[in-house]
């Protein structure tokens, strides 16, 4: 099998052979046949998210099931899978439905292994650091779990369907779960790539008759218009004014950048009470500050992982929200050709492109 092996912080993934451990109780082979890239992916390769290196990256793969571990009962080959965030399923917060806060997220999703220490992946004869988010899916590849695959129609084009595991995941969960709006509300999204068009998509398919986007990119402000959006605009500092101005405020605010800037302006635009969530991530140590102004009103700003979502529940839901026509993601979707995954991050880095798929030739593992 191949992966793309990042060797060092600020690198470029490099595709080279690898091999994977035996299958371990509650673990299955995944033949990927479509994995998004992520600003997640980015953060660690730019160094804003420390990680072991070398390392296999990718987490919003999706494929098919070559192969199940002792015990599995719950997939069987041939299944067709979404890959997601991985969880321990075993803590209160996993078994009171909040697998995105799991008591033990980092060792599942962040530590480059299994939780017992040892790896999936193996180059040369030597460990190599995978699990990231608990399946590495930047490979032909990958070890993933019964907890964070998620079973869906053979029938589906499942190339494109890994980003549902993640990006969109995020957007869509933060007005689904999050702020779950009613008919008739308002909602605003700062940032729209597809975390943030993911939510235009959800706030229409709530039933919200005022849906705000803001990208300094014509071409994604276009985009948003056509997949839901009543107005987009182009940032400004007095656009907060403007859009309280002529809404009254919006109910709800989603800040996909990670800037204290931006933050504020999701903040401002808001009635009172209103709520703001925040999903855009630039590493940990990213300082932002809000003023107490904005709190003092009503209004909250909320902190969100993976859309609050339990993917098991979440990923059907829009699945069935694509195939009734009201989440077409598709749309934001551009593949690639594996062997053209530095490309893929390029255009992806440019902004020429919102969701890059890397696309595996199909191939049995070796």
């Amino acid at each position: 099998m191949r992966a793309a092996v990042l060797d060092e912080v600020g690198g470029t993934p490099t595709i080279t052979e690898v091999g994977t451990s035996d299958l371990r109780a509650g673990e299955v082979l995944i033949a990927v046949r479509g994995v998004g890239i992520c600003h997640t992916d980015l953060t660690v390769i730019d160094g804003a998210l420390p990680q072991r290196t070398p390392l296999v990256l990718g987490h919003e793969g999706a494929g098919v099931v070559e192969a199940v571990g002792p015990g599995v009962t719950e997939r069987v080959v041939g299944d067709h899978v979404i890959c997601s965030f991985d969880s321990c399923g075993a803590c209160d917060r996993c078994l009171t439905g909040e697998p995105a806060y799991c008591r033990r997220f980092q060792e599942y999703n962040y530590a480059g292994a299994r939780p017992d220490g040892s790896t999936t992946l193996f180059r040369d004869g030597r460990p190599l650091h995978g699990s990231w988010f608990g399946q590495s899916t930047w490979a032909t590849h990958a070890v993933a779990s019964v907890r964070n695959t998620v079973s869906v129609d053979r029938s589906l084009p499942i190339e494109t369907f890994g980003p549902l595991g993640c990006g969109l995941l995020t957007g869509a969960g933060a007005v689904l779960n999050v702020h779950a709006p009613s008919p008739g509300e308002s909602y605003g999204v700062w940032g729209l790539g597809s975390v943030g068009l993911a939510a235009i998509m959800a706030a229409k398919a709530s039933g919200c008759t005022t849906i705000v986007g803001v990208d300094p990119n014509p071409a994604r402000r276009d985009l948003a218009r056509e997949l839901g959006a009543t107005a987009a605009y182009e940032p400004a500092d007095d656009l907060a004014k403007t859009l309280v101005r002529e809404t009254g405020g919006l109910d709800y605010t989603l800040d996909t950048v990670g800037t204290g800037p931006v933050i504020g302006a999701a903040m401002m635009s808001l009635a009172s009470p209103g709520s703001c969530v925040t999903v855009g991530f630039r590493g940990p140590r990213n300082r932002i500050e809000v003023e107490q102004g904005h709190l003092l009103q009503g209004r909250t700003l909320r902190g969100v992982i993976e859309g609050d979502a339990d993917p098991h529940e979440l990923i059907p839901r829009l699945v069935r929200m694509w195939s009734a026509g009201e989440f077409p993601f598709d749309r934001l979707v551009t593949t690639y050709p594996f062997d053209d995954i530095a490309a893929a991050i390029a255009d992806f880095r440019a902004g020429a492109v919102i969701k890059p798929v890397l696309v595996p030739a199909v191939a049995s593992h070796e």
